[in-house]
C-alpha cells in the first residue's frame, strides 16, 4: 500500500486521533499553566497563547514558559545552598555593613533579604559610557592580574573584540594566572571550541552555562545567564551592560554607534561581585572555590557605598525587581529610567505611574531603532499608559541605547545587567549594583541629560493617534510579555 492509498483509506481515523491528541495536549498544557503560574497576567497570557495558537502555543510554553520547577533550577538551588554552607563554615564573613540614613536604609534591607549582600562603603566607581574605554580598562586589568581572572558574559563574539580578550586571557594563563571563563550557552552559541583551544592549552578553564543540548537540561533555552562580570585578583571588578563583540564598539552597520554604561569597581564591594561569579562557576563547572585567596580583604578605595544585588529564576525572591519598586516608591523629586527594553509587570508599572501622578519628574529613555521588534512593540503598548500618567518618554535616536539604570532623587542608582522587563526580572540570571552616593549619581544624571539631547520626546497626543494597525500589533505583542 502506497502512502497516498494509506492516507485515502485512513484519513478520517488520522484526523480523529490528531484532534484527540491536540485536545489532550491543550488541556494538559492549560492545567500545567494554572498550576505553575502564580501571576494572574502571566497565566492569562499563556492560556490565550495556547488557545489561540493551536499546537504551536503549547510548544512555545514548553520552551519559554516553564521556569519554576525543573531539574536545572533544582540543581542550581542545591549547588547554591552547598556553596553558601561551605562559605559560612570555612571562610570569614563580609566586613561590617554600612549604615544608611532613611529612606535608603529600607532599600538596602530589601537588597540584603535572603542570601543578599550588605552595603559596603569605601568603594571607587569609574563609569564607562562607550565600549572602547571599557574594553581597554578590562584588558588592562586582565594583563595586570597576578593571581586569578574570572570572566563571565552572556554574549561573547568570536570576532576581533572576542579574539582580543581570548589573547589576553591566554597570555595571563601562560604566566601562571588562574583563568576561568564562563559564558552563556545560548547568548554565545557561535563561540567555537577552536577559539577556546589555545586558552585551554595554556591552562585556562572554560564552562558553558546551561548548555541546551545536554539532556539534563531538557533543551531549556529560556533560562539564561545575562550577567557580565570580570573580577581580577579579587580586587578589581567590572559589570554593566556591555558584552564582548564588535557591535559594542559601534562597528555593526545595523546598530551604528553603541551607547552603553559599564563600570569598574574597586573596594570592599568587589568581594560580593566575586561571590556571584564563584556561585555561578560552581554550578556550571562543578568546581567549588572556597579558598580565602579568592576573597582578599579590601581596603577603602573611595567614598561610594555600593550594594551588589543578584537574582535569577532559581530564587522566588526577585531582589532586583523589589529594589526597583522600592527605590521608585521612595522617590520625592525624580525618577529617571534608561533601558533598551521596557516590559514591566503590573506592580512595577503601577509604581512608575503612581510616582508620575504624584508630581514626581519621571522620565523613561528607550530605543528609537529596535534591534528586536517583538519586545519593542510590546514596550510601545506600555508607553501609552506612561504618557497618560505624565511620564516623559524619550527614544534615543543617535544609535543603539543599551544602558540599564534607574536614578532616583540624585541620591540613589541601580545599574547593571538587568533590563526593565519581565525576562530580566523573572527569567534571567542578573546582577546589579545599588549606588548610594550623590556624586556618582550626578555623573550618571549628566550623561542621561546628554542622551536626551540626542533623543526624540514622544508627544502624548501624537502617539495616541498612531495607526490602528500599529496599536493592534502592539496589543498582540504584549501577550508575550511574560517571556519578554
Amino acid at each position: 500500500m502506497t502512502f497516498t492509498e494509506f492516507l485515502n483509506r485512513f484519513w478520517q481515523d488520522l484526523a480523529a486521533y490528531s484532534l484527540i491528541l491536540y485536545l489532550l495536549l491543550s488541556v494538559g498544557t492549560l492545567i500545567w499553566i494554572l498550576q505553575t503560574k502564580r501571576d494572574t497576567m502571566s497565566a492569562i497570557a499563556w492560556s490565550l497563547t495556547v488557545i489561540l495558537m493551536p499546537l504551536f502555543g503549547a510548544i512555545l510554553f514548553f520552551f519559554f514558559g516553564i521556569q519554576s520547577v525543573h531539574r536545572p533550577l533544582q540543581r542550581r538551588r542545591q549547588r547554591r545552598q552547598t556553596y553558601h554552607a561551605r562559605s559560612r563554615s570555612g571562610m570569614r564573613t563580609l566586613p561590617t555593613p554600612t549604615t544608611l540614613e532613611p529612606p535608603w536604609d529600607m532599600v538596602a534591607r530589601i537588597g540584603n533579604h535572603i542570601e543578599g549582600f550588605h552595603v559596603q562603603a569605601g568603594n571607587r566607581v569609574q563609569f564607562f559610557h562607550h565600549g572602547e574605554p571599557a574594553y581597554e580598562a578590562m584588558l588592562h586589568a586582565i594583563e595586570s592580574a597576578k593571581l586569578h581572572v574570572h570572566l563571565e558574559f552572556f554574549i561573547f563574539r568570536p570576532d576581533e573584540s572576542g579574539r582580543r580578550f581570548i589573547t589576553a586571557l591566554t597570555a595571563a594563563a601562560k604566566r601562571g594566572v588562574e583563568v576561568r571563563f564562563l559564558f552563556d550557552a545560548v547568548g554565545s552559541y557561535i563561540l567555537s571550541s577552536k577559539l577556546l583551544a589555545e586558552l585551554k592549552a595554556a591552562g585556562g578553564k572554560t564552562a558553558a552555562f546551561l548548555p541546551i543540548l545536554n539532556p539534563l537540561y531538557r533543551m531549556r533555552i529560556n533560562l539564561r545567564n545575562h550577567r557580565k562580570i570580570l573580577v581580577t585578583d579579587g580586587k578589581t571588578g567590572f559589570t554593566g551592560g556591555l558584552n564582548i563583540g564588535d557591535e559594542y564598539l559601534g562597528k555593526h552597520p545595523q546598530f551604528g554607534p553603541w551607547r552603553d554604561t559599564h563600570f569598574q569597581l574597586d573596594g570592599p564591594a568587589v568581594e560580593s561581585l566575586q561571590r556571584v561569579f564563584l556561585e555561578d562557576w560552581y554550578f556550571a563547572a562543578e568546581e567549588l572555590l572556597d579558598d580565602e585567596k579568592y576573597r582578599p580583604r579590601q581596603p577603602s578605595m573611595g567614598t561610594t557605598p555600593v550594594q551588589v544585588v543578584h537574582s535569577g529564576p532559581d530564587n522566588a525572591y526577585k531582589v532586583i525587581r523589589e529594589t526597583y519598586v522600592s527605590g521608585i516608591l521612595r522617590a520625592r523629586k525624580q525618577v529617571w529610567i534608561a533601558s533598551p527594553y521596557f516590559v514591566p509587570d503590573a506592580g512595577l508599572l503601577d509604581a512608575i505611574i503612581l510616582a508620575a501622578r504624584s508630581g514626581i519628574d519621571v522620565r523613561f529613555l528607550g530605543l528609537f531603532r529596535p534591534d528586536k521588534w517583538l519586545p519593542f512593540l510590546a514596550a510601545r503598548y506600555y508607553w501609552e499608559a506612561l504618557l497618560a500618567a505624565g511620564v516623559k518618554v524619550y527614544q534615543y535616536a543617535a544609535g543603539m541605547m543599551h544602558a540599564k539604570y534607574v536614578l532616583v532623587d540624585g541620591e540613589w542608582a541601580s545599574i547593571g545587567t538587568a533590563n526593565f522587563d519581565n525576562r530580566s526580572l523573572y527569567l534571567n540570571f542578573e546582577v546589579n549594583c545599588l549606588i548610594y552616593d550623590p556624586v556618582a549619581v550626578a555623573e550618571l544624571e549628566k550623561h542621561y541629560l546628554l542622551d536626551l539631547e540626542n533623543s526624540v520626546q514622544l508627544d502624548p497626543f501624537v502617539f495616541a493617534s498612531r495607526p490602528r494597525i500599529g496599536k493592534l500589533a502592539e496589543n498582540a505583542c504584549r501577550l508575550f510579555s511574560p517571556v519578554l
